[in-house]
């Protein structure tokens, strides 16, 4: 294959699987020059094989390879590989911005804050890409099953919902203006470290099929209640040995509310996404029972 369409090949490559979100980053990435990216790819934006936000359509993604005289490999025409590892970088991406934000509390760092809020952008672009694949790889593949490439979406909602939630533990931080009780904090941290764990078993049981994960991550949910209790308890108490009459004061409760709010939202969607992955390898429909209803 010629230099130049390697390079292009490398170019989409990146745009499908690394999510990019300028030329700049795109060149810094594969070493080099931002007037050569844009050379390359401005014919296919014309065409509309790059669309916005560095999309690309698949369809034309595999012509493309093939004319560049490179075998498409299963994983570039398996629409679901492809979604698959759109979502795999997508929970990694609202991981690390979970993983920002309480860092944030833990630093009393405004500026780290503020860099895990403007993550969420990145993360509202990759619900987009995963829209449109999956509208895409349905419309192309007759035989797939509509309902199934559906719950990609789903998934990819569940993660940006996440991603929201990382942005109260945020702008915690920003707010923040007396120093978190050593008690509370405790639980906090175990609370983080919850979440991230039924984030990522929640994800493998989606990713990977293994709905065996289901009890594991049922029995986090209910230690990540038990730890949201037990935090709001200690946070009643120091109010009560509080006066309101500051408005900061009064305010700091509120926000710290949130943050507690915020791990056990991102618990409970976690939960959600297990039940998709279910539905999506076993079949089995989701329950129509509110979930604070049902046993288990």
């Amino acid at each position: 294959m010629a230099k130049k369409n390697k390079t292009l090949k490398d170019i989409l490559d990146l745009i499908l699987y690394e999510n990019p979100a300028t030329q700049d980053e795109i060149a810094e990435r594969l070493g080099i020059s931002r007037r050569y990216v844009s050379q390359l790819i401005q014919p296919l934006i014309k065409e509309g094989a790059i669309k916005r936000a560095y999309m690309i359509d698949l369809k034309s993604y595999e012509q493309i390879a093939e004319s560049l005289g490179d075998y498409v490999t299963p994983k570039n025409i398996s629409g679901n590989v492809l979604i698959n590892d759109m979502l795999f970088n997508m929970a990694k991406h609202v991981n690390y911005q979970l993983e920002m934000s309480f860092n944030a509390i833990l630093e009393s760092d405004t500026d780290m804050a503020n860099k895990a809020l403007e993550m969420d952008y990145t993360t509202n672009n990759m619900v987009e890409k995963v829209r449109t694949s999956v509208e895409t790889i349905a419309s192309i593949n007759q035989h797939s099953e509509l309902s199934k490439s559906l719950l990609y979406n789903e998934v990819a909602y569940d993660l940006e919902r996440i991603g929201d939630y990382c942005a109260h533990i945020a702008k915690f931080a920003i707010n923040e203006v007396y120093e978190i009780n050593e008690s509370i904090l405790k639980k906090l941290k175990k609370m983080y470290k919850t979440a991230q764990k039924m984030i990522r078993l929640s994800m493998l049981a989606f990713l990977e099929g293994d709905t065996d994960l289901k009890d594991d991550i049922m029995e986090l949910e209910e230690s990540i209640h038990i730890l949201q209790t037990k935090a709001i308890n200690l946070i009643a108490t120091q109010m009560a040995e509080s006066s309101f009459d500051e408005k900061e004061r009064s305010n700091y409760f509120i926000y710290l509310f949130r943050v507690i709010k915020a791990f056990e939202r991102i618990g409970d969607i976690s939960v959600e996404i297990r039940d998709v992955a279910i539905e999506f390898h076993d079949n089995i429909p989701r329950p129509t029972t509110p979930r604070s209803f049902r046993l288990n």
